[in-house]
């Protein structure tokens, strides 16, 4: 995965609570077997009424979402996180997000930003005034601003969710940081047991 370092960008006001994975990308579309694709299908059941927030021109383009508490609840399925990544969402902001949604987060490249309540309803109306209005998120140091707006406010990550953002480690690349020990071990294996 690419480092997330800072993301600077416009947002989309998703001003609803409670939203789990099978409204973000539901179950119908997890028939695919690729990783990419899954942005079609975000929020397609709500997508059907012309007047949900994706469908508004004006936030078209948008980068970083910003919803109500309690994102990413229900099932697992990372296809959630593809779907927001692929159809171009680089963060997502909320007061709350379920423990394994952002956990699928963070191991992809999308930023879960949880910031306190009050500023997430200050973002979400300010947005709504003003779509062109842009955040920026900093991962070093875990910050949040929509200068234009005069917000800021701060968002909690753990030492190493920080450092795997920050250089772009998924699961692959954090073994890959042992690769010299790893070939080393294999040098040293005996040359009758099982190799790949």
């Amino acid at each position: 995965m690419e480092p997330v370092t800072v993301i600077t960008g416009r947002a989309v006001p998703l001003d609803r609570t409670d939203v789990d994975t099978d409204q973000i990308i539901p179950s119908d579309w997890l028939k695919r077997v690729e990783r990419t694709g899954f942005g079609a299908g975000l929020f397609s059941e709500w997508r059907d009424d012309r007047s949900f927030i994706l469908n508004d021109p004006e936030f078209v383009g948008a980068t970083i979402l910003v919803a109500g508490h309690n994102f990413g609840t229900g099932s697992s399925r990372e296809h959630a996180v593809w779907a927001l990544m692929d159809y171009g969402f680089r963060a997502v902001v909320s007061s709350r997000f379920a423990d394994i949604f952002r956990n699928n987060c963070t191991k992809q490249g999308l930023l879960p930003a949880q910031v306190s309540e009050d500023l997430d309803r200050e973002l979400l109306d300010a947005i709504r005034a003003d779509p062109s209005l842009e955040l920026t998120l900093d991962v070093a140091r875990g910050t949040i601003e929509a200068p234009a707006a005069g917000l800021s406010g701060s968002f909690p990550l753990d030492d190493f969710t920080r450092e795997r953002l920050l250089n772009g480690w998924d699961d692959i690349g954090l073994t890959l940081r042992y690769a010299d020990d790893i070939d080393a071990f294999e040098r040293r294996r005996p040359a009758f047991m099982p190799s790949a």
